[in-house]
């Protein structure tokens, strides 16, 4: 199954790092663990968990990835929301591909606790894609700030939200 492609004007809400939701977007189910991977499933906590993926896709502009994953019993035990931007490098508009272009990372991830802290790390990487097999990365870590922590969160209640009923 293809993932859908949301062609939007220049900037849309959605490609932007705890953005909102494009309104039809939906989450795909899958094992943490896919079959065969856990030798004895039956005594296995991780052979119940489960991740809700969203990949939306903006082209050549970039794309976006949120993975949540919740436990046998669906509760909350880590996500994260990561963007990719391709733009031009004298230009905001993205080049085509085989043009050199300047590609910007952010991400926010980490675990949630049972008590409802949040232990997790924000990244932003820069790197001009001049054709080189191997980017040279410009990267900064830092902690997520209490607003962050709110955004994910939300878009985390957003994906269960929107997320495909179990099958039987």
């Amino acid at each position: 199954m293809s993932e859908p492609e949301y062609e939007s004007p220049a900037v849309a809400l959605w490609h932007s790092l705890l953005g909102p939701l494009p309104p039809d977007a939906v989450p795909i189910r899958k094992p943490v663990a896919q079959p065969g991977m856990i030798p004895d499933p039956e005594v296995s906590p991780v052979a119940a968990w489960e991740q809700l993926i969203l990949h939306l896709s903006a082209g050549n502009a970039g794309s976006r990835t949120i993975q949540v994953v919740l436990d046998g019993s669906g509760t909350l035990l880590s996500a994260g929301d990561g963007v990719l931007y391709r733009s031009g490098l004298q230009n905001p508009a993205p080049p085509p591909v085989n043009e050199p272009a300047l590609i910007q990372q952010e991400s926010l991830g980490g675990r949630f606790e049972p008590d409802g802290s949040f232990h997790g790390t924000r990244w932003r990487s820069v790197a001009i894609d001049r054709g080189e097999e191997e980017l040279d990365w410009e990267m900064a870590r830092s902690e997520p700030s209490i607003d962050d922590v709110s955004g994910l969160r939300a878009v985390v209640e957003e994906v269960i939200r929107r997320q495909s009923p179990k099958s039987p």
